[in-house]
């Protein structure tokens, strides 16, 4: 028997759908719920490196996935010259192992689509445009009261309601979600023939430019700034500052920048990050996801990390016969030391460009060689 017989999940993305998947599939007894009124994610790209395919593997939806996305095993880093010189290509480590590619790109709401309707046919029942709003726990279950008036009775709460997650401030944990200083715009776009992998550009008058192929015919492009505020901007403005600040970029970006003509598939968000100090637990809540740990987007891992989380607290949920101290140790003892590297090594790529601006990091280009080829 599993150490819960039914659980609710709060947070419809990566970690939530796929902790509510496996959960689901070892025959707990799963509800989802999710603020968002549908499926709807930001409309730009996602990419999902060989760990984060593992895990999608696992759930299931790994052919659906390599299907709708686009892999491929190399990685190039450009300069910002007016050619956009290739300076390496690098041969991309599978992360996943030999039989997953190092790397895929997807549309980020065909993938939240696939994962929910993974879960549906799992048996989880899904709720969208509804939250909770108390959380009672004794040493027997969670009474959970939700914002329609309904009520419901749980063996445990996983709470994957992202970054400025409701969960952890309802159970009173303080954490400060860090502005790194930087921040990100992305568009989801055509795909040019010629790009066939991630090339990334550091330097020039933004601190990263790069794009990621999602699919036979499209690929999101990003450009990443000093963080600043954004949100009096119209999309038309949004558009254009996104393709102002692209004009340095070169190579594959000349035709790209051409297709940037759709403001409503532009968007802008800083760079933030935290790490919650184990255990994610407090009794039978438990945070995973963003809402635990949140990091950069520099060597892409936030999803993978959400997803390993995910992969790993089902599995104790469903080996284990009852919620111990024991398993909650090792949960914490596998995640967190891990998540917290990652979020440490996007970090320090960070740190690095906004010291190399300053003139203070020599042979930066191979430090990041280094960091992109090691991210887990």
């Amino acid at each position: 028997m599993p150490a819960v017989g039914n659980v609710l999940v709060v947070g419809g993305g990566a970690a939530g759908a796929a902790a509510a998947i496996l959960l689901a599939e070892g025959g707990v007894a799963v509800d989802l719920i999710d603020i968002k009124p549908d499926i709807g994610a930001l409309g730009s790209g996602i990419t999902l490196q060989g760990n984060a395919l593992r895990v999608l593997r696992q759930l299931g939806v790994w052919d659906e996935i390599s299907e709708r996305g686009y892999a491929f095993d190399t990685l190039g880093l450009r300069a910002p010259d007016p050619n956009g010189t290739l300076i390496v290509q690098l041969d991309d480590i599978r992360t996943g192992g030999d039989d997953l590619p190092a790397t895929l790109g997807m549309y980020r709401p065909d993938l939240a689509k696939i994962m929910i309707a993974r879960a549906e046919a799992a048996g989880v029942k899904v709720r969208f445009g509804t939250t909770y709003t108390a959380l009672d726990q004794d040493e027997s279950g969670v009474s959970v009261t939700f914002a329609d008036g309904s009520a419901g009775e749980y063996d445990l709460v996983i709470g994957a309601d992202g970054i400025r997650s409701w969960t952890r401030r309802t159970l009173g944990i303080p954490l400060e979600t860090a502005n790194v200083g930087m921040g990100i715009w992305r568009a989801f776009t055509d795909r040019p023939a010629g790009v066939t992998r991630t090339d990334l550009y550091y330097g020039g008058p933004s601190y990263i430019a790069g794009y990621c192929p999602t699919g036979a015919d499209t690929l999101y492009a990003y450009v990443v700034e000093a963080a600043q505020d954004r949100s009096t901007l119209t999309p038309e403005q949004s558009l254009a500052v996104m393709r102002d600040l692209s004009q340095a970029y070169h190579g594959p970006w000349d035709d790209i920048r051409e297709s940037l003509t759709d403001p409503t598939r532009v968007n802008y968000t800083w760079f933030e990050s935290h790490v919650l100090e184990g255990p994610w637990n407090r009794g039978r809540v438990v945070l995973i996801g963003d809402a635990a740990h949140a990091c950069p987007p520099t060597l892409a891992q936030g999803a993978a990390q959400a997803l390993e989380d995910a992969s790993v607290l089902a599995e104790l949920l469903l080996r284990e016969s009852a919620l111990s101290d024991d398993l909650w140790q090792e949960f914490t003892g596998r995640r967190f030391e891990r998540a917290k590297t990652v979020v440490e090594g996007s970090l320090q790529l960070c740190r690095w460009l906004l010291a190399h601006e300053r003139g203070d990091v020599p042979g930066l280009m191979g430090r990041i060689s280094h960091l992109l080829m090691n991210p887990a």
